[in-house]
């Protein structure tokens, strides 16, 4: 497993200021899988406050949300907090947003077993989900109950296929049945947000 050359020296920066970082989402999923990174997501039980202290240039726009985002060593990331959320609302953002410090917890918010792998500075995997199996199989697979997780964010239908596609994996039965069912949610969203989803290869 090789991961990203700048993330020991920014574990040693968190770890200096008392924090863990970890990585996650589709950067794990891709260092896990072989193949080459497209974006890279960390993931850390430090607020955006508490970040605010040490990561002089980065970009707190969105802090709000738990998600900060970074250049470390000429690397753009999205560094989050480990968070639990609310309900949706508007079908894309959550009506609440708690910072917490449990990584089991943080991962059951997120969309599919393969996009919840944490992997730590020395390359320790942290998996709650059976997203290892997923990953050997060749599984989408939703968290939890995928109805709940389309209804949350109903562009989820259309990350499951891209991933799909992508990958060359399948959707499990559960999940395709929900997909199916819930695919009319759909028009509820902004088209715009439809489109830049439909573009992501």
């Amino acid at each position: 497993m090789e991961l990203p050359s700048f993330f020991e020296k920014l574990h040693e920066l968190f770890a200096k200021n008392g924090f863990e970082i970890y990585l996650v989402g589709g950067t794990s999923r891709d260092i896990l899988l072989d193949i080459p990174l497209r974006d890279f997501d960390l993931v850390t039980d430090a607020t955006p406050e508490q970040m605010k202290g040490f990561l002089d240039n980065a970009d707190f726009t969105f802090a709000r949300f738990g998600s900060v985002k970074l250049v470390f060593e000429g690397y753009k990331m999205d560094i989050t907090t480990f968070r639990q959320e609310d309900s949706y609302g508007d079908f894309r953002h959550p009506s609440k947003i708690v910072f917490i410090k449990d990584m089991e917890m943080d991962s059951s918010r997120r969309d599919f077993t393969i996009n919840a792998i944490y992997i730590d500075h020395n390359g320790k995997t942290y998996d709650f989900h059976n997203g290892l199996d997923d990953l050997k199989n060749g599984i989408i697979r939703f968290i939890g109950d995928p109805r709940m997780r389309i209804s949350e964010d109903p562009l989820r239908i259309l990350r499951a296929e891209r991933f799909a596609k992508r990958l060359g994996f399948s959707i499990d039965k559960e999940s395709q049945e929900a997909i199916d069912e819930m695919r009319g949610l759909l028009e509820k969203l902004n088209p715009e947000k439809i489109k830049m989803e439909s573009k992501k290869g």
